[in-house]
């Protein structure tokens, strides 16, 4: 999997937000020194939000059967 580029965030990563209303895109700014940068069409937010939940969701319930 040489094309795949994997970020560990982390609780205390410093993440910036910032809407791109000229271009219907919000920027998320993960990190400080040499900040990664991830670009969300207004369009794609909420499967972003929805991917998150069943992230949550999945570590909860795998966290529950142990």
């Amino acid at each position: 999997m040489a094309d795949l580029m994997r970020l560990h965030l982390t609780a205390n990563l410093p993440i910036r937000v910032e809407p791109l209303v000229f271009a219907g895109r919000v920027e998320f700014r993960l990190g400080n020194a040499f900040p990664a940068v991830l670009v969300v069409d207004a369009e794609a937010l909420p499967r972003l939000a929805e991917a998150v939940a069943e992230g949550q969701t999945a570590l909860d319930a795998a966290r529950g059967g142990q």
